[in-house]
């Protein structure tokens, strides 16, 4: 009798929602333009002149950049886009948001209502309405509200370390912006579902009015990893296909739509109740499909560990051939990229070429990811030309 309430209650919140949503709209706001194709790129961090060489040199022409919370103002976000464009690199997106309290992205205040809630909202409307006024299309938003989840590191087969999942190790905990998060119950409680779709949905509208006039998409990352409860939290929204649509649907608007972190979705496996493709389908049929994180796994959970692209368990061409096949226009990044050779930033300790110290080693797993897929997006092309 109280589960029978409780989803009537859910569907007048998700109708009203929805509803409050569309009249919040903007008839006369238009997404910040981008060129049609898709993009190849990688994320960035603060400018640096060698950096960008290397990701010059490597063909990259889209950047997906990381702020300080230095940069997190409108004049902050065109400083860093000029010095990018200057360099002849085009920036798709700032994320993940940061304000004067620390983290925008994963904000347990906002999943969970916690103390701080309508500060966090507020810091995070105005990141928003800063990257419009910066020209910025687009930044990724995830609504995880006790971290992601990881048991520590590994080396793999193939030598190069890569992060690792196993839910059953006892260092399996959560983390973001320098809290951790353990079992059983990370916020001292267990969770409803209705108490997280309620969160989402208070939230959400009212972002949509200030996304809307700002221009910028927004797209939300699945959780990670996308399991249906943790530590008391259920991850009952973008951890499976349903919640995902529910979700878009609520907000209702050309600006709300999807990040789709591969790695994240194959954690989950046949948990998520859709494969990569058929997300990739139903999202960009709907034009709610804006970026694209591309990992692969070990295996799906209880247990898995980042992989390159070659070596998890996923075909991620037939990713990449999905992309192809709806004419994708979004930026499709690596993700998480694991070192090979010497680290990012570590010195070789030996003269280079030319007699110059080299003071910077560019990433090599960058450059590895990056060439298996132009190599898969150009097989891709090939055979929808052939189709």
């Amino acid at each position: 009798m109280n589960l029978s309430t409780d989803r009537r209650q859910f569907m007048k919140l998700s109708m009203a929602a929805a509803a409050a949503a569309a009249g919040a709209q903007n008839s006369s706001a238009a997404l910040t333009p981008i060129p049609p194709g898709l993009k190849i790129g990688c994320s960035v961090g603060e400018p640096n002149d060698d950096h960008m060489v290397f990701l010059k040199q490597l063909g990259v022409k889209w950047v997906s950049v990381a702020p300080s919370v230095q940069d997190a103002t409108a004049e902050g976000f065109i400083k860093l886009r000029k010095r990018w464009e200057a360099a002849g690199l085009n920036v798709y997106n700032i994320g993940s948001g940061v304000g004067p309290s620390g983290s925008l992205h994963n904000m347990s205040e906002v999943t969970l209502n916690l103390p701080g809630r309508d500060k966090k909202i507020e810091e995070y409307l105005n990141y928003i309405r800063f990257l419009g006024k910066a020209g910025i299309p687009y930044s990724t938003y995830a609504h995880m509200g006790n971290g992601i989840w990881s048991s520590g590191q590994i080396t793999t087969a193939r030598g190069y370390k890569a992060r690792d999942g196993d839910s059953k190790s006892p260092d399996w905990k959560g983390n973001w912006a320098g809290t951790t998060f353990k079992e059983p119950l990370s916020h001292g409680r267990v969770y409803t579902e209705k108490e997280i779709w309620d969160n989402y949905i208070y939230f959400i509208k009212k972002v949509v009015p200030v996304a809307e006039e700002a221009g910028v998409r927004i797209g939300i990352h699945p959780d990670d990893p996308p399991m249906p409860v943790l530590a008391g939290v259920p991850r009952c929204i973008f951890s499976n296909f349903e919640g995902y649509k529910k979700a878009i649907e609520i907000a209702n608007s050309p600006n709300i739509g999807v990040c789709l972190c591969v790695g994240s979705w194959l954690e989950g496996g046949a948990m998520t109740g859709a494969t990569p493709m058929e997300m990739i389908k139903h999202f960009s049929a709907k034009k709610k499909l804006f970026k694209i994180h591309f990992r692969n796994v070990s295996a799906p959970l209880p247990h898995f560990s980042e992989t390159l692209l070659d070596d998890g368990y996923f075909d991620m061409s037939k990713v990449m051939q999905a992309l192809v096949d709806v004419d994708f226009d979004g930026i499709v990044i690596p993700d998480h990229v694991p070192f090979l050779g010497l680290t990012q930033g570590e010195t070789t300790g030996r003269e280079g070429a030319g007699g110059q110290k080299a003071a910077y080693r560019p990433s090599a797993g960058l450059a590895y990811l990056l060439g298996s897929m132009n190599g898969m997006l150009k097989a891709a092309q090939s055979n929808k030309r052939k189709a």
